[in-house]
């Protein structure tokens, strides 16, 4: 690999990632793959061997770091050990990742293995892909319980010491919504089960309903739920005709319950490990349990809890804030995700998301999956930003500075625009960072004006004039 051309970013607005600092005009200079040097002056002299770039009309930002995504690796996806997915998906997820800002992402599906993240197939692509682990007994039991068809011996036998010995950077994601009946079995398990059965296909929020109705959106019903709600909802729909209330309560039951009490067990394993491991861990953070991770934060004290997607759709908004502010108050971290709830909108809407980050309860933001429909990060901050819940600092920290705060192991090395710091750097559109121009990766420019240029990146920077 031929080696970096320092390149000089110019004229552009900073947003270091701090939280906190905004500099109107600045200039950044990488040198290999680290920041050489930030300054505020503009009469910069740039040596001519730098590749300049005018982000005259831009923001500079550090490298969004998603700490909460899936489908990114090629082992098996999900905390249900569900099959891999297919390779293009796989390289579609990268680049959308990639071209949104993302240059680090940590894939969560908790099951893989670290000779997974790329097995041969595209380790030359530009986005920084980390996995973590969720190998616990009770985990894998409830993978298996939920599906496990993805899951080989090597999977079933795999430890948490294993895996962080091999390079895993976090633990989790424990439980999921295969496994503790989320937006997965909206989308997914309960329509799949649905169809298999009448031949019907329902939308998603239909699953939901039915869900709701039957279990509690907290699972908690044990009486088979409200069956008159349940009748008047299929005649309603287009299941009537196809099920009886008491066939479509049993169908519901049996498909999302099998994995539940396991999946819990799995959340008290993987708080005690990062208690025994000191390292963090990522939490399904739900309405079936929000009161778990509470009691677990609690116990565990020196646990190092993230509560992923706490802006889940289960949570009424009081309680997506009730737990998020009990949760804050015992140590833990707040991770809320844009999910489809920003512009795609196919089954979540934006109301929780909004109501944490206007409190002030969020500490990091990520995209989660919402079954491939997520929408990115600086989409997300834009929105925000928009309506006023947030400063434009603040809102970049969420997906910079505070993920490499609070996962270090991940991540301690960039989300800064600071000298010595990792090169991970994007340039948006100062009026709409959700708008990407250019991203470099540890120095190395690999989008450019909204196209991928990968290991082409070389050759377009020597067609760069000296400056």
């Amino acid at each position: 690999m031929s080696p970096h051309r320092p390149i000089a970013i110019v004229n552009g607005e900073l947003i270091t990632g701090d939280g906190v600092t905004v500099l109107k005009r600045a200039s950044v200079l990488v040198s290999g793959q680290t920041i050489e040097a930030v300054t505020q002056s503009d009469d910069l002299m740039v040596a001519p061997d730098y590749a300049v770039i005018d982000a005259a009309g831009c923001t500079v930002l550090p490298g969004m770091i998603n700490a909460h995504a899936h489908g990114c690796v090629h082992g098996p996806s999900m905390p249900s050990g569900s099959p891999p997915f297919g390779e293009e998906d796989v390289l579609y997820q990268r680049n959308r990742h990639l071209l949104s800002g993302t240059t680090t992402v940590l894939n969560v599906c908790g099951l893989a293995l670290t000779d997974e993240i790329d097995a041969g197939r595209d380790a030359s692509h530009p986005l920084d892909i980390h996995i973590s682990t969720g190998h616990t007994p009770s985990s894998l039991a409830a993978a298996v319980a939920a599906d496990g068809s993805g899951l080989s011996g090597r999977h079933l036998t795999a430890t948490i010491d294993d895996m962080l010995a091999n390079g895993a950077k976090a633990l989790g994601e424990a439980g999921g919504g295969q496994t503790l009946g989320g937006g997965a079995q909206d989308y997914r398990f309960l329509p799949a089960a649905i169809e298999k059965t009448s031949g019907v296909v329902v939308h998603p929020r239909l699953a939901r309903e039915l869900k709701d109705v039957v279990l509690g959106h907290r699972l908690e019903r044990k009486d088979g739920g409200d069956r008159e709600a349940l009748r008047r909802i299929i005649e309603e729909s287009v299941l009537d005709g196809h099920f009886s209330a008491e066939t479509l309560a049993t169908l519901i039951h049996d498909t999302v319950m099998p994995s539940v009490a396991l999946a819990r067990r799995g959340l008290a394993e993987i708080a005690a490990e990062a208690a025994r491991t000191g390292m963090p861990a990522i939490f399904h953070n739900a309405a079936p349990t929000g009161e778990q991770l509470i009691d677990l934060a609690r116990i565990h004290p020196k646990a190092r809890i993230v509560a992923g997607h706490s802006n889940h759709p289960s949570f009424t908004t009081s309680q997506a804030l009730e737990t998020a502010r009990a949760l804050r108050n015992l140590g833990a971290f707040v991770d809320v995700s844009t999910l489809d709830c920003i512009s795609t909108r196919w089954r979540n809407g934006p109301d929780n998301l909004d109501a944490l980050i206007e409190a002030g309860l969020a500490d990091t933001l990520s995209t989660d999956y919402a079954g491939g429909d997520w929408d990115g990060i600086l989409e997300a901050i834009h929105r925000l930003v928009q309506k006023r819940l947030i400063a434009p600092a603040a809102a970049i920290a969420l997906a910079t500075g505070n993920v490499a705060r609070i996962v270090p192991e991940l991540a301690g090395d960039r989300g800064l625009i600071a000298t010595g710091k990792r090169a991970d750097i994007v340039i948006s559109e100062a009026h709409n960072h959700g708008r990407v121009r250019h991203v470099l990766v540890a120095g190395r420019i690999v989008v450019f004006n909204g196209s991928l240029v990968g290991r082409s990146a070389d050759r377009f920077l020597m067609s760069f004039p000296l400056a």
